[in-house]
């Protein structure tokens, strides 16, 4: 479906024209079931999370601002997402799957031996090169074990420098799931001041030491590394409340 006919449709469901709001779910089941799939071995059962999911879909359109200009899909996976993790934080702690506790602790192993003989702290891309892991996965697992969020995806804009978010859902599973994570991200870095995201974006985005941003941005690497952790932290706080 065109992106004009999508708005159609949206315009359509907003005034109650429910047959039109029964087809624009109907298009996007496919895309509440591949983020519900994101919560796989979470502890929950999948068919319990596309219920909820799909009343995050609901939101989406009842809820979709024309004045964003945006693809229905880019509005609604953020809803969709905030939707199922508000049911598992007020259901019960999440559980995390053993297989990345695992990955974390090599994760963890292998950024102190890089450290060492780097004398630097290691990029993802240097992690997921030393332990022939995928950067997404490296992240996944950095999260899951509560450690700094990287953000090594190129799709943000921020003093002059386009950096792009992907704005369709791709038919590949692989790269629907990278960028359902993009999109949360891309709603966390929104939230965030100048100074931050600039912070964030040399760091990360551009794959800069901590001694090269402070260089760029005229501040010791202390002062960097000092509120690196702090914005890292505050975006995985915005990242649990979606």
């Amino acid at each position: 479906m065109s992106f004009e006919d999508s708005i159609e449709l949206l315009k359509k469901a907003k005034r109650g024209d429910k047959e039109a709001k029964d087809k624009l779910v109907s298009l996007n089941l496919g895309l509440v079931w591949n983020i519900v799939k994101r919560f796989n071995n979470r502890g929950y059962e999948l068919e319990d999370l596309f219920q909820v999911g799909s009343i995050g879909l609901l939101k989406a359109i009842e809820k979709f601002d024309f004045s964003y200009d945006v693809k229905f899909s880019t509005y609604a996976v953020p809803m969709i997402m905030g939707e199922i993790r508000r049911y598992i934080r007020d259901d019960s702690p999440v559980r995390v799957a053993r297989s990345l506790k695992e990955l974390a602790y090599k994760i963890q192993k292998t950024q102190e031996e890089l450290t060492n003989s780097l004398d630097r702290e290691p990029t993802i891309n240097e992690l997921a090169d030393s332990m022939g892991v995928p950067a997404e996965e490296i992240v996944m697992a950095m999260e899951a074990s509560q450690a700094p969020l990287s953000l090594n995806e190129v799709m943000f804009q921020d003093d002059g420098s386009p950096i792009y978010l992907i704005d369709q859902i791709d038919e590949n599973e692989y790269r629907q799931n990278i960028l359902v994570d993009r999109i949360a991200l891309k709603e966390a870095l929104s939230k965030l001041d100048k100074t931050e995201r600039r912070i964030i974006i040399l760091r990360y985005f551009k794959d800069m030491t901590q001694t090269e941003g402070a260089k760029a941005l005229n501040m010791t690497q202390v002062q960097v590394s000092r509120l690196e952790r702090k914005i890292l932290a505050k975006v995985k706080d915005l990242l649990s409340q979606a």
